[in-house]
C-alpha cells in the first residue's frame, strides 16, 4: 500500500495543474449581469440584443400633452358628475361617449368660461390698476379674502367642494365611520339656507329682532335710536320680540322721575321682586334709546347695589358687566367702588383668569384707593393662608363689600378651622374660635361647628366649651372644606 496525499489535497492539485492545451472547463455557476437601474428589465438573448438598432433605442417616448394643469381629482369629479347626470336623466344609451370631450378638456372649458364671466371682475385686478403699487394689491386681496362673499372668491376656490379621498373610502356596514346620508345633509343645507335668507331680509316694524339674556336688543342702525313718548312712571319689564314701539318707551325726563320713585319705594317697601322688574324695564328703555350718560351709570350702580344686598349675583353680574363698559367711556359714577367689588366677586367665584385681567387693569392710583386696597389685601390674605388677617379685613369692609365677603366667608372659616386643628392640641376654647373667625357670639360659632362636623367635637371642660382638635377633628374639617370649595359658575352659584 502506497502512501500519498489525502484525497482532498489530490483533488486540489489536480484542479490547479490542468494543462493549457486542455479545453475550457464550464464553471459551477451561471453568470448573471448586475442590474444597473431600479427599473426591472427582462434578460434579453444575445440575438435580440444584436438585432436592435441604435436608432430604435434613441427614439424618445411620446409625451402626453395635457390642455392645462388639471388635477386628477378634478378630472375624476367631473367624470363622476357627467355619468351621474346622464344616469339620472336616462341618457346613458343615447350619449355618444366616443365623441364626448375628455374630462380634463371639460374642466379647462369651465375655467375659461368662469374667467370670461363678469363675476370675476370683483376679485380680478383690472387693467387700470396696473399703475398701483403692489402693496395696494395685497391689501385689496386680503380684504376680498376676508369679506366672505362667494362672488369675490376666485374660481379655483369654488371647485372641488367634495372630499374626493372620502369618496374612495369604503366602510363595513357595522362601521360607525360610514358616509353621511346625502338626503339628511341636503335637508340640513336647505334649512340653513332658509334661515340665512330670513335673517338677511330687512326688518320691518313688526319684524323679529335678536335678543340677549343680559340686555334688551337695540333697534337696527338703519332706523336709529327710538325716541320714547310714554309718560308712565312705572312699567313692567317684557323681553322685546319685535322692534320697540315709541309709545311704550319712556323718554329720559320720565326715566329720571321713575328712578326717584323706585328709590323711595325700595326704602319703604323693600320689595325686591317689584324693584328688580322695574329696574330691568328702566334699563331696557335706556338701551333702546341709546342713552349712555351719567344717569345711565347711576341706574346700573343702584341696581347692582340692591342686587348685592339681596344676594342676586346673576343680576349683579349683568350690571357689573355694563358698568365696566360705561366706566371706560369716562361717564362718571363710582368706578373705584365697583372695581373693589369686582375683585371680591372673582375671589368668590375663584375665577383666577378674570382676576389676573382685573389686576392688570389697575393703575397705581387705583391701588391707592381704600376700597381697592382692601380687596387686594383680602386676596393676599387668602393666597398666603393668613386667616387672622382675613377676618380682620372681613370685620372692616368698606362700602357694600361685606355682602360679597359673606358669600365666601364660611368657606374660609372651614379652611381656618382645618388649620387650627393642626396647630392647637388637644383642644381650644370656643371663645377663641369666636374672636378669631369673626363670629358674633359663642353660640353662633358652636352652631357653625355642629352644622359642618359632629357634636362629639364640642365638650365642656373646666366651665368652658372647648373644641377637641385631636382625633378625627382634622379629617372632618378637611371634608367640609373640600365640599365648600366646589366649582362655582359665573353667577356665583354652586
Amino acid at each position: 500500500m502506497t502512501s500519498g496525499p489525502p484525497p482532498w489535497r489530490a483533488t486540489a492539485s489536480a484542479t490547479t495543474t490542468v494543462p493549457s492545451y486542455v479545453g475550457h472547463v464550464n464553471p459551477a455557476y451561471i453568470p448573471v449581469q448586475a442590474r444597473r437601474s431600479l427599473v426591472p428589465t427582462t434578460v434579453a438573448s444575445p440575438a435580440s440584443v444584436s438585432t436592435t438598432s441604435p436608432a430604435t433605442e434613441a427614439t424618445p417616448r411620446k409625451r402626453v400633452e395635457w390642455p392645462a394643469p388639471v388635477r386628477l381629482e378634478e378630472m375624476e369629479t367631473k367624470l363622476k358628475t357627467v355619468i351621474t347626470e346622464a344616469a339620472e336623466s336616462n341618457m346613458l344609451d343615447q350619449i355618444d361617449w366616443a365623441s364626448l370631450p375628455l374630462p380634463q378638456v371639460m374642466v379647462q372649458n369651465e375655467r375659461n368660461r368662469i374667467l370670461a364671466s363678469s363675476n370675476v371682475s370683483s376679485w380680478a385686478v383690472p387693467r387700470a390698476a396696473s399703475s398701483q403699487k403692489p402693496e395696494d394689491w395685497s391689501k385689496k386681496r386680503k380684504s376680498a379674502e376676508f369679506h366672505g362673499d362667494k362672488d369675490s372668491c376666485p374660481p379655483w376656490r369654488q371647485t372641488n367642494h367634495q372630499n374626493v379621498f372620502e369618496n374612495r373610502v369604503t366602510y363595513s356596514p357595522t362601521d360607525k365611520r360610514q358616509r353621511i346620508d346625502h338626503k339628511t345633509t341636503s335637508k340640513s343645507k336647505a334649512n340653513l339656507e332658509i334661515r340665512r335668507k330670513r335673517f338677511e331680509e330687512p326688518l320691518s316694524t313688526n319684524g323679529s329682532l335678536p335678543s340677549s339674556r343680559a340686555e334688551s336688543p337695540i333697534p337696527s342702525a338703519d332706523h336709529g335710536p327710538v325716541v320714547g313718548r310714554c309718560q308712565n312712571l312705572e312699567k313692567n319689564y317684557f323681553r322685546l320680540t319685535s322692534a320697540p314701539n315709541p309709545d311704550t318707551v319712556r323718554p329720559l325726563p320720565v326715566l329720571v322721575k321713575t328712578l326717584d320713585l323706585l328709590k323711595k319705594k325700595w326704602k319703604r317697601d323693600n320689595n325686591y321682586g317689584y324693584i328688580c322688574d322695574q329696574f330691568k324695564s328702566l334699563r331696557q328703555d335706556l338701551t333702546v334709546q341709546h342713552i349712555r350718560n351719567e344717569f345711565t351709570v347711576s341706574v346700573y350702580e343702584i341696581h347692582a347695589r340692591i342686587a348685592l344686598e339681596k344676594g342676586d349675583l346673576g343680576e349683579y353680574n349683568q350690571c357689573q358687566t355694563q358698568l365696566r363698559a360705561l366706566y371706560a367711556q369716562q361717564l362718571g359714577g363710582h368706578p373705584m367702588e365697583f372695581k373693589a367689588y369686582r375683585i371680591l366677586y372673582f375671589i368668590h367665584t375663584r375665577n383666577w383668569t378674570a382676576m389676573n385681567d382685573a389686576l392688570a387693569d389697575l393703575t397705581p392710583a387705583d391701588k391707592r384707593d381704600s376700597a381697592v386696597k382692601h380687596a387686594l389685601d383680602v386676596r393676599s390674605a387668602i393666597a398666603l393662608g393668613n386667616y387672622h388677617r382675613f377676618f380682620q379685613l372681613y370685620l372692616d369692609t368698606p362700602n357694600m363689600g361685606a355682602y360679597l365677603m359673606d358669600m365666601f366667608v364660611d368657606r374660609e372659616r372651614l379652611t381656618a378651622l382645618a388649620a387650627i386643628c393642626k396647630a392647637y392640641k388637644p383642644d381650644v376654647k370656643i371663645r377663641f374660635i369666636t374672636e378669631e373667625l369673626g363670629f358674633e357670639s359663642d353660640e353662633q360659632s358652636a352652631r357653625f361647628i355642629l352644622d359642618n362636623t359632629s357634636e362629639d367635637l364640642l365638650q365642656e371642660k373646666d366651665g368652658a366649651v372647648k373644641l377637641l382638635t385631636g382625633g378625627k377633628a382634622n379629617q372632618l374639617f378637611e371634608l367640609a372644606k373640600a365640599k365648600a370649595h366646589q366649582v362655582i359658575d359665573i353667577k356665583g352659584q354652586i
